[in-house]
């Protein structure tokens, strides 16, 4: 059986995308054959300290020298090249997006991040990425040979269709932290014109940004939609399928998603969609399944809320398409399985290149 160690910053049992991708994987790697170590690293990536670094470091050599390691990218992306080089080791790199095209962070952070993620990626033996649009842009922007990359997008675990409020007033659900790359901002300008319809929204999500938390509430309060909206923070898991199961609507308004988890659950559970087109989300949702508006664009948004919340009619028709797509969604198993035999295609021994170049430092 292959051995790898899966390598990931911070704690592994937060509630957010990127963290549930990584729970699946290690669960069911084994059954694809594939040992899956789980190894923590310091939570201050993808910004270090000197001491963070100085910890994974020691971290890696105390692993097995058989182990091939699987490095998150919230982690490897904003690694030196030095501290990668001195590993030693073989190394497949799992990126979810990239770390550069966070939203909220300064130009001058977003070069830094795209160089060390260059870097990084560089001295990588492979590269799985989570949707066909994050190996487009690793192959163009970032100098990954396409060859060198595997896609294995992210399960959908099979549920119950949703039922639904069964109210009169339209139950909106929008499920993602609460950081500016979501985009909530611009959702609560757009429902802030759509006062005179009848609906609330519920907002599930980590804060992972207390400033943007705090940016919100004022947002929301300012708009007088403190009524209509309610922040829930992080949600356990069975209470993120009630708020499912419950919901007549869902709404991304993300700028940019390396795949859009939580659309591929909505869909699978036959809701309703109105999502912008950020990233991989115009590929997650297929036309007919929901309404799709530009990243950023309060006017669109505004509109295709407006249609929806309207039109119990268009929104049943929606929900048809999105169950139907919902089916053919992969299973984690799946997922696993695509991993794993890139991870089994790989030999063990430390590359001559990293091996010798690390000497040389």
């Amino acid at each position: 059986m292959t051995r790898i160690a899966f390598v990931i910053p911070g704690d592994l049992s937060l509630p957010t995308g990127g963290y549930n991708y990584d729970r699946a994987v290690i669960r069911l790697l084994p059954q694809a054959g594939v040992e899956a170590l789980h190894v923590a690293l310091p939570g201050g990536y993808p910004n270090p300290s000197a001491t963070d670094l100085e910890d994974t470091a020691a971290i890696i050599a105390s692993l097995p020298a058989d182990c091939l390691l699987l490095i998150d990218g919230l982690a490897y992306g904003a690694m030196p090249e030095s501290l990668i080089r001195g590993f030693n080791r073989r190394i497949v790199a799992l990126c979810h997006h990239p770390l550069a095209l966070e939203n909220g962070i300064s130009p001058e952070r977003a070069v830094a991040l795209h160089d060390s993620e260059s870097a990084a990626l560089a001295l990588a033996e492979h590269v799985i990425v989570t949707s066909p649009l994050t190996a487009k842009i690793l192959a163009g922007d970032f100098g990954v040979p396409r060859d060198k990359i595997t896609v294995a997008e992210p399960g959908t675990a099979r549920k119950m269709r949703a039922t639904g409020s069964k109210s009169d007033i339209v139950n909106m659900l929008a499920v993602g932290s609460i950081v500016p790359r979501k985009g909530y901002g611009v959702l609560v300008e757009a429902l802030h014109g759509l006062k005179r319809r009848n609906w609330k929204l519920r907002i599930a999500g980590t804060a992972r940004s207390l400033e943007t938390v705090n940016a919100l509430r004022d947002q929301i309060r300012l708009s007088g939609l403190d009524e209509h909206i309610q922040l829930l923070g992080a949600v356990p898991d069975r209470d993120l399928d009630h708020l499912f199961e419950t919901a007549d609507l869902f709404v991304m308004s993300s700028l940019f998603e390396g795949y859009g988890m939580v659309l591929g659950e909505a869909l699978q559970r036959g809701l309703p969609i109105v999502t912008t087109t950020g990233g991989a989300a115009s590929e997650t949702v297929p036309d007919g399944a929901g309404l799709k508006v530009p990243p950023g664009d309060v006017s669109a948004l505004r509109k295709a809320l407006d249609d929806a919340l309207a039109d119990p009619g268009l929104r049943a028709s929606l929900a048809e398409a999105a169950h139907r797509a919902g089916q053919n969604l992969p299973t984690w198993e799946d997922t696993a399985r695509i991993i794993a035999g890139a991870l089994q295609g790989l030999p063990v021994a430390p590359s001559p290149s990293v091996s010798s170049a690390s000497k040389g430092t």
